[in-house]
């Protein structure tokens, strides 16, 4: 179970009448940097986020998403995707991030990073990419990426191996997770199984199921 990592992806300011409601500015525009990165419990040293109501914080400090992934996309949308075009801190190669158990724990570089849940395509990624419909397409593809927890930090860069030491019992998957929330509910009963599923989402969870969310 070892992956690599292709690329380490740092946002820069963009403003754009698609970048955030409140403040016009967001942080999805990541690019690949050649330097070693500190990989830190509040997330990606260096790295800009606009709305921190929606992305970041310890349960969305880092966000990977699949080169192979981005292949698919590229062959669909029929252009090139750099790294990072993802809004991705961390593209993967030999990763099966949909498949990643939440909970499951990738050591990468000197970090140690933790699965906490899935990305949700927003409109602010719709317009960084310029595809009207890409909510759409992309909830109904549902590879959507990883966030992770960093439990230990340390510097990331290109090239550095991603080995899974651990992985929970409980196998509720990253793609489960996804598909759950916006296109097969009856998997929500089973999502309660990730006790390491961040409790936001467990809430929104109970909430669909009708039972008690505190």
């Amino acid at each position: 179970m070892m992956g690599t990592v292709a690329s380490v992806n740092v946002g820069v300011v963009t403003e754009a009448p698609w970048a955030g409601a409140a403040s016009g500015r967001s942080g999805i525009d990541k690019r690949p940097t050649d330097a070693p990165v500190l990989f830190r419990a509040g997330g990606v040293a260096g790295d800009f986020i606009g709305e921190r109501a929606h992305h970041g914080g310890p349960d969305k400090a880092v966000y990977a998403y699949a080169v192979e992934d981005a292949t698919w996309w590229e062959a669909d949308l029929g252009r090139t995707i750099r790294p990072g075009g993802f809004g991705e801190n961390l593209t993967t190669e030999a990763v099966d991030v949909t498949g990643a158990v939440i909970g499951e724990r990738w050591a990468v570089g000197a970090a140690l990073l933790q699965v906490t849940t899935p990305r949700t395509p927003c409109t602010t990624f719709a317009g960084f990419w310029g595809v009207p419909d890409l909510i759409k397409r992309f909830t109904e593809r549902a590879t959507p990426g990883a966030y992770l927890r960093v439990l230990r930090e340390g510097a990331v860069a290109a090239g550095d191996q991603i080995e899974i030491v651990h992985r929970p019992a409980h196998g509720v998957t990253l793609g489960e997770v996804f598909r759950a929330l916006s296109l097969e509910p009856a998997l929500l009963p089973r999502l309660l199984a990730a006790e390491d599923l961040p409790e936001p989402v467990r809430e929104k969870v109970r909430r669909r199921l009708g039972g008690p969310t505190g």
